[in-house]
């Protein structure tokens, strides 16, 4: 099997050839991107409207966000759309982005240079069995033959599904599971029989943990599933109190997920659990278009510049290209895609950390417009990451969530699946001090000051992060369900109650 791996790398070393000559000249690779791009644009009804006869013509092309397309979108490209792929809508009303052959020949691209990397130069795979995440919608209402797609193979183009269809965990009929309870058992009965599973590839990291945890408290009933499956060994591993996963997994050697930004935590947390697995970053992998890839040769995330055509703004709004990135500032990026989205402002911001090549490698940092804003307070992500990083008490969990609550006196409530205690847990004092914290804004302080919002609260329970994913599947795909440090939307008083419920039974409300 090892061969057969080498030969597969081999296969995609023409595709990875050409992407690091990219790297090296990045202004003429953007060029030449930038003008496939525009040929598009320019036989499109989208493109003729604007007037768009040439490349010539790429200045006079409208920077837009999607609300601007959104009733546009069967006008965007000339090429035939396969489908359309929702957005997770976290932040948002979801979004339909439409798909092509060449938007979908891009994702394959990046692919190809993403696994090159890997065989050439990251563990020594001897299996490849594979699980690439799989992500049905839990809601019927969703069905349909241009709802989108189930398996995060299909990202890829029909070749590369064939060749990679004998290496991939397969679980059958997944996508037809109308529960969530009914999609993780299935789930994890294929996981488990998978005893030589070396790469498991995800979007969130708490996508896994939700499966693990799934595993524990189920263990009974799955050994009993299994009983003629898996190896009398791997059953008595299933039955201990405390599931020892690295053996239950012996050939695992990478988990490929997103670890920057707000789900930094949660993939620090598989490093724990996985100490000698390859935890890799997904880089900046967006629904509207393959944006970084991580290589390991890079030491960090290169853009793939020779499917995407990047323009970058600054705090003033001012383009800057690629290759005029300065290490160390901050940018948003407007991207140009093959299938059909122009000079397209994604609302993503990243950071360049340094260059490889001569190309500069960029960081995700979140989101531009991650505020919360109930009475003027105008919260921002960063300012409430960097004060949960100064609680002592705080600073262990690996799921924290600042969350909105509207209420004649609008407040705050965070939530945690832990805290940090010695003996006694006292969450008035840590509500206190998170207050106090918070204050450090001058609008949060000036709307505590006036009586525009009440003190934070703290609802800390293990079981809130599989509880808030249960309650987000009806509208987004497991795979997708991102841990957000701040939410803007505020949480509903039926589901706050449901939290409180959860601390309550744990023992854990004083």
């Amino acid at each position: 099997m090892r061969s057969i791996i080498w030969l597969f790398g081999q296969l995609l070393s023409p595709t990875a050839r050409r992407f690091h000559r990219s790297l090296e000249h990045p202004a003429q690779a953007q060029t030449e991107v930038r003008s496939k791009i525009c040929n598009l644009l320019v036989r499109s009804a989208y493109g003729k409207s604007l007037g768009i006869k040439s490349v010539d013509d790429w200045e006079r092309v409208p920077i837009i966000e999607y609300e601007d397309i959104r009733l546009l979108l069967n006008s965007l490209t000339p090429e035939p759309i396969l489908f359309y792929e929702k957005t997770s809508g976290s932040r948002s009303a979801a979004k339909l982005i439409p798909y092509t052959r060449s938007i979908k020949q891009s994702f394959s691209s990046m692919f190809c240079v993403w696994a090159h990397d890997l065989i050439q130069h990251g563990p020594k795979f001897s299996t490849g069995k594979s699980y690439f995440c799989v992500s049905p919608q839990i809601d019927s209402s969703n069905s349909g033959s241009n709802a989108g797609m189930v398996d995060d193979s299909e990202y890829l183009d029909r070749w590369l599904q064939i060749l990679l269809k004998p290496f991939l965990v397969s679980v059958t009929g997944i996508d037809r599971l109308q529960t969530a309870e009914a999609f993780k058992q299935k789930l994890c009965l294929a996981l488990l029989e998978a005893e030589n599973l070396e790469i498991i590839s995800i979007w969130s990291p708490s996508f896994l943990q939700v499966q693990l945890d799934y595993i524990q408290s189920h263990r009974t009933e799955l050994v009993e599933l299994l009983r003629d499956r898996i190896s009398d060994r791997r059953l008595q591993l299933l039955i201990e109190q405390d599931i020892p996963w690295t053996k239950i997994w012996q050939k695992l050697k990478l988990i490929s997920c997103w670890d920057s930004a707000t789900a930094a935590d949660r993939a620090t947390n598989l490093r724990s659990m996985f100490p000698n697995v390859m935890v890799q970053g997904k880089g900046l992998l967006a629904t509207e278009a393959p944006i970084t890839v991580p290589l390991i040769v890079a030491a960090g995330c290169v853009p793939v510049l020779d499917q995407v055509y990047f323009e970058f703004e600054d705090l003033d709004r001012k383009i800057h290209l690629l290759h005029e990135l300065e290490i160390g500032q901050t940018y948003a990026i407007v991207l140009s895609q093959k299938g059909g989205l122009y000079r397209y402002r994604i609302g993503d911001r990243i950071r360049v950390t340094h260059y490889y090549l001569n190309t500069p490698c960029l960081e995700f940092l979140g989101r531009t417009d991650v505020t919360s804003d109930l009475v003027g307070e105008k919260l921002h992500e960063d300012f409430v990451r960097d004060v949960l990083d100064r609680i002592p008490e705080i600073s262990g969990s690996s799921f924290q969530s600042l969350v909105p609550v509207q209420a004649k006196i609008p407040h705050y409530v965070l939530l945690l699946d832990r805290i940090n205690h010695d003996n006694q847990i006292d969450l008035d004092k840590i509500s206190i001090d998170l207050d106090r914290a918070l204050a450090q804004s001058h609008h949060y302080n000036l709307a505590r000051m006036l009586g525009q919002l009440n003190p934070v609260e703290i609802i800390v329970s293990p079981r809130i992060p599989q509880a808030i994913g249960e309650a987000k599947i009806r509208s987004q795909k497991w795979g997708d369900i991102k841990h957000q440090i701040l939410s803007h939307r505020p949480i509903s008083p039926e589901f706050l109650a449901t939290l409180k419920d959860l601390m309550r039974s744990d023992n854990l409300l004083l």
